[in-house]
């Protein structure tokens, strides 16, 4: 959760590097974005600015500047087709396309999550609280639905169109299938980008852009020994 300044510009620069996006953009690139802009990312910096002005900012400008905020969030979140509360996230966020999204307020994913379109994140039936808690570096695939208070441990796959409605506490593992079950294992890290490692690797970003997710690693890994 984003509890101060520093937390904010840190969940902006992870979420960034989670989409893939240059932090120089070249001439062209800036040109591409201006006529192409990317909506799916301006979602995702309101929604961090929204988290931060929640979290951090009190006062009544702030909670005037908050209203426009929520105006700003809720629209372009019809046309896009989300639902997505803030404080859900954590960092290294990476929604991959537009298309219905439906993430309930008491869900909880760790960083690095890749998200898929017409993935539901809800709650058990009747019971607002129960909703599903995801570990970090998980991938959700197409069309996956998560139902009631169940927990996934860090590092899961999960297959498109699986409906998950049971906890699995073992790590980096692949399930899928209705009801989803565990398939095998696998690292999730060769599919995602891990932003939040790569912050904090010590490597210059740009010295890693243009590598494949496992070159990363390998050279994340290489780091760490």
């Amino acid at each position: 959760m984003i509890k101060s300044k520093s937390d904010y510009k840190y969940y902006l620069e992870a979420d960034r590097i989670a989409k893939g996006y240059p932090k120089n953009p070249s001439f062209k690139e800036r040109v591409v974005m201006i006529m192409f802009p990317d909506h799916v990312r301006r979602f995702q910096v309101l929604l961090r600015k929204l988290e931060y002005s929640i979290n951090c900012k009190k006062g009544f400008y702030s909670k005037l500047r908050r209203a426009f905020l929520y105006r700003k969030i809720s629209r372009l979140s019809f046309r896009l087709g989300f639902t997505i509360p803030p404080n859900v996230f954590g960092p290294g966020l990476s929604i991959a396309h537009y298309g219905t999204l439906l993430v309930s307020v008491g869900a909880r994913v760790g960083a690095n999550c890749r998200l898929h379109t017409g993935v539901s994140i809800a709650t058990e039936a009747g019971h607002a609280a129960k909703a599903p808690t995801i570990g970090k570096n998980c991938y959700i695939g197409p069309g996956v639905k998560f139902y009631g208070d169940i927990t996934l441990a860090d590092g899961i796959v999960i297959g498109a169109n699986a409906v998950v409605n049971k906890s699995f506490l073992e790590p980096n593992i692949a399930i899928a299938g209705v009801p989803a079950k565990k398939i095998g294992s696998f690292d999730s890290t060769e599919i995602l980008i891990a932003a939040t490692d790569l912050l904090e690797s010590g490597y210059d970003l740009e010295e890693l852009s243009g590598l494949t997710t496992k070159e990363i690693k390998s050279k994340i890994g290489q780091n760490k020994s």
